[in-house]
């Protein structure tokens, strides 16, 4: 395996270990190290997080492609996750993805050509009461209008 972690993300995951019970309890935050310490979950990732924590490739592979906030793949600097679930999309989640993709020129999947944004719709981001809402990377943005979303974006730093 060619791939190994840095020393940081081995301290994070020693103590990640040390607070939980099992290693398949440590599973989801070791993949969170994971991912901020490779990009994404690829399966040469999935394999090193596996034969770390002694556990099988199929199981990581099927916790990590369960959530959505783990990535599979490369993403943007600018991660925007868009809920879509009921709250959000009765409060106009699937307009809001619209505006975002249009003003990207990107569809729901797409990371943009310069590689700062991807748009990733994703169900439930656990804030229903401030419907519709996003995540761009760990940062939660509620009651969003189109202007809010637009006001947002461009005052991201490049």
């Amino acid at each position: 395996m060619s791939l190994a972690f840095s020393s940081d993300a081995e301290a994070k995951i020693r103590k990640y270990l040390d607070d939980y019970y099992n290693t398949q309890a440590a599973l989801l935050p070791v993949l969170y190290v994971a991912q901020d310490e490779f990009g994404h979950l690829s399966g040469e990732v999935m394999d090193l997080v596996a034969e770390r924590l002694g556990l099988s490739r199929m199981h990581v592979q099927s916790v990590a492609t369960f959530y959505t906030m783990y990535h599979k793949g490369p993403v943007g600097k600018y991660n925007i996750q868009v809920c879509r679930t009921l709250s959000c999309a009765m409060n106009g989640a699937y307009n809001l993805i619209e505006h975002i993709g249009g003003k990207l020129s990107i569809q729901p999947g797409e990371t943009t050509k310069d590689g700062k944004f991807t748009l990733t719709p994703v169900e439930c981001l656990a804030l229903c009461g401030s419907a519709p809402v996003m995540m761009i990377n760990k940062d939660v943005h509620e009651n969003l209008t189109a202007e809010k979303i637009d006001a947002i974006l461009d005052g991201l730093p490049d």
